[in-house]
């Protein structure tokens, strides 16, 4: 956290970006844009929705099924055999967890993400750090200090607010806005979902792939619970091997493979419950649910930690509609996901009526023997697919964290030229790789994976709980009786669930919050040095008025050509300038102090992309460039970044009237060269800092920097042209 000093002046320089600046790229490119902002109408509005014709609809719903339902699809691998653990004590018993299944899987995935939560997207980006985004736009309660009031004019960044029930809504807002301890809980929040997601990209890989090669235990009694468990690590490792071949290359069959899981499930789901006992859909009724509680007590509440795995995976509805559309989705869901996996639990349920003794075993059990083996391939291959899924969110979700300054420093690379959203994290990968392989060696059953799989799918389903009402209230300004209802409703079912999950803390439960407290720290770390190293820059920044001595000074050699000075410093000039000239007393003709930063949207349009100031008078090539990302932005653009940036200088030039002989003077000096000058910074705890501070900055902080990637690989810059400028921060 910044000092109260070094707030206040972070505050100060956001109070001076707010008045108008004389030297400020005020008009800016307008690009159209198929992204339509989430909240630019009351609550019939549909972010990201394109002009889609039938046959488009019905192409993306289809492609869809195979990217956002695996984790979910699967799920009736595993459900009744983790749910009744020590068998089934009451032939009803069935019935009552069926109809538990049949209402958290209409409420949750169904109501409250297809119908609800998918409208609170952020152009289009889905998940608790979209949201987050969203929140921190409407609201000041965003803790990156390099805010400017310029970057409110970006069009996707806009909030189009309906005027009802303002008053309220500006109360939460203010409430917000005024409370330190609101904007650190609503970061530790989403830095909560996000290692949550991590979890689930551990995971979901263990239980769905151990889950599905557990069928072998039905072809051969050779096969046993070891080698089952190795069996599925030599899956994992090749599954996370091709993962740097990216999702576009390795998943073109992935739309039918888990259309065919969806209608065999389904088939299979109809023919079981023809063959057994039909009278199970009488489910439908929840006081079946009631007389389940009645008569197992407290070993039914335990049992919600098995049943909610019923719907894992739905974060994955949100995260991923930047890929299709919310109708797309919406369709998928409606037509072949939620009728097939109702199919599918009633078919089993029929067959547990009969047989009870194999629910161990039930999915492979319940399968009729003429196509138990192509079954067994399909449930393989569907593993396969959900375990890739959550492998690609997960990336996903540690760029978008990255971008905002939340997560160490790792390497993104984009795997696909058409998709942005497709990335792959070398780093990522082999920490997932490694965590999934030593979580299936250990446990070896799907009963103590899933105690752990279910702390991390409702905390953040939880999460986004939270996250939404304050949208509805702030943005949406939903009539308070609806938040008080969903409130009272889902919250309750996801609260009851949390309670459930958090009793098998001991059972395998402590994995996925002992990932979640370890990446935590590590977020929080890097985020609190990163905000004090924007403190000591503001504190230390160079002064404007100094240029002037330093043009007229004869001891500064003059050299041809253009000069980029990097900072995180969103105004004035970075101490790293004071830096250079102490140690190289030489200027380039053309000197040009760029911010690369990320603003809490996306994308951000390219013709929006810079933002320029003129740093110096007339006759001095002197300007300040904040360079303006999205955090799903890709940061190695197509052409050179300099190319781009000049560019864009000249056009700002031209709009501000310096005419066209300075336009032409800095592309001569672009031309006649180019440098990137970066800091290569050391960070040390200030004097008198206390035994905790030291520690955090002085080891762990340097740790972390030492093992994980240099700030010139994340940054737009060619190593041909750097040059590094060495300087010490004492925080």
């Amino acid at each position: 956290m910044l000092d109260g000093g070094e707030a206040d002046e972070c505050a100060d320089e956001l109070d001076a970006a707010s008045s108008p600046d004389e030297g400020s790229h005020r008009k800016i490119t307008r690009h159209e844009s198929l992204d339509i902002e989430a909240t630019a109408a009351p609550p019939r509005n549909y972010s990201h929705e394109k002009d889609t014709g039938a046959a488009t609809m019905l192409r993306l719903a289809f492609q869809s099924i195979g990217v956002v339902y695996g984790d979910i699809g699967t799920s009736p691998l595993y459900v009744f055999a983790s749910t009744f653990t020590g068998g089934i004590a009451h032939e009803d018993d069935v019935i009552g967890v069926l109809s538990l299944i049949f209402y958290t899987i209409t409420l949750v995935p169904l109501i409250k993400y297809v119908f609800i939560v998918l409208r609170a997207n952020d152009n289009g980006y889905g998940g608790t750090f979209a949201m987050y985004s969203l929140i921190c736009r409407y609201a000041k309660v965003g803790l990156m200090p390099s805010q400017q009031a310029e970057d409110g004019e970006v069009s996707n960044f806009r909030l189009q607010l309906p005027s009802r029930r303002l008053r309220r809504a500006t109360g939460v807002k203010e409430v917000l806005e005024k409370s330190s301890f609101a904007k650190h809980f609503l970061l530790i929040a989403t830095m909560l979902g996000t290692a949550m997601v991590i979890g689930d990209g551990i995971l979901t890989p263990c239980i769905s792939v151990l889950s599905a090669v557990g069928g072998l235990k039905n072809a051969t009694d050779a096969m046993t619970e070891e080698r089952i468990a190795w069996i599925s690590v030599a899956i994992l490792v090749i599954l996370f091997g091709v993962q740097s071949l990216g999702t576009d290359k390795v998943g073109y069959s992935f739309a039918p493979i888990i259309t065919s899981w969806f209608l065999s499930i389904g088939s299979i789901g109809v023919f079981n419950l023809i063959k057994y006992d039909p009278k199970v859909l009488k489910a439908v009724n929840p006081n079946y649910i009631v007389d389940y509680f009645l008569r197992n007590g407290k070993e039914a509440w335990i049992s919600l930690g098995a049943v909610v795995l019923c719907i894992t995976g739905v974060e994955a509805l949100f995260a991923d509609v930047g890929h299709f559309t919310v109708r797309s989705i919406q369709l998928s869901m409606c037509v072949v996901a939620f009728p097939s996996l109702m199919l599918a639990y009633a078919g089993q349920a029929s067959y547990l009526r009969k047989h009870p003794e194999n629910v161990a075993e039930t999915f492979y059990k319940s399968i009729p023997g003429g196509v138990y083996w192509p079954m067994f391939v399909l449930a393989l291959l569907s593993a396969i697919i959900a375990s890739q899924a959550m492998i690609s969110g997960t990336f996903s979700i540690v760029q978008q964290s990255l971008s905002l300054g939340c997560f160490p420093r790792v390497k993104i690379v984009h795997t696909s030229s058409k998709l942005e959203g497709q990335v792959y994290i070398p780093e990522m990968n082999y920490f997932l790789m490694l965590a999934c392989v030593v979580v299936t060696a250990f446990f070896k059953s799907t009963v103590k994976i899933g105690n752990a799989y279910g702390i991390a799918v409702v905390l953040v389903m939880a999460l986004t709980s939270g996250f939404l009402v304050l949208i509805m209230i702030m943005i949406w300004k939903t009539h308070i009786l609806l938040v008080l209802s969903y409130t009272a409703v889902i919250g309750a079912v996801e609260l009851l669930y949390l309670s459930s999950v958090l009793y098998k803390f001991d059972q395998g439960g402590y994995l996925p919050l002992s990932f979640a407290a370890l990446l935590i720290s590590l977020m929080l770390l890097w985020n609190y040095v990163h905000r004090k190293r924007y403190a000591y820059e503001l504190h230390h920044k160079f002064p404007a008025e100094k240029l002037l001595e330093i043009n007229a000074d004869p001891k500064f050699l003059r050299i041809p050509g253009l000069a980029l000075f990097f900072s995180d410093l969103a105004h004035g000039i970075p101490p790293i300038f004071h830096h250079y000239l102490a140690n190289i007393p030489a200027l380039h003709s053309a000197l040009v102090f760029v911010s690369i930063k990320t603003l809490p949207i996306g994308r951000v349009p390219p013709g929006e992309r810079f933002l320029f100031r003129r740093l110096g008078p007339g006759d001095m090539l002197v300007f300040h460039c904040a360079a303006r990302y999205g955090y799903g932005d890709a940061r190695g653009e197509r052409e050179a970044f300099d190319e781009i940036l000049v560019r864009g200088l000249k056009e700002f030039l031209l709009e501000e009237g310096a005419g066209e002989e300075i336009g032409a003077a800095v592309e001569r000096e672009w031309r006649a060269g180019v440098v990137h000058l970066l800091g290569e910074t050391e960070v040390v705890a200030g004097e008198g800092s206390g035994l905790l501070k030291r520690l955090a900055i002085d080891y762990a902080f340097n740790l972390l920097k030492r093992n994980l990637r240099r700030e010139e690989e994340v940054l737009p810059i060619p190593r041909r042209q750097l040059l590094k400028v060495g300087m010490t921060m004492e925080l």
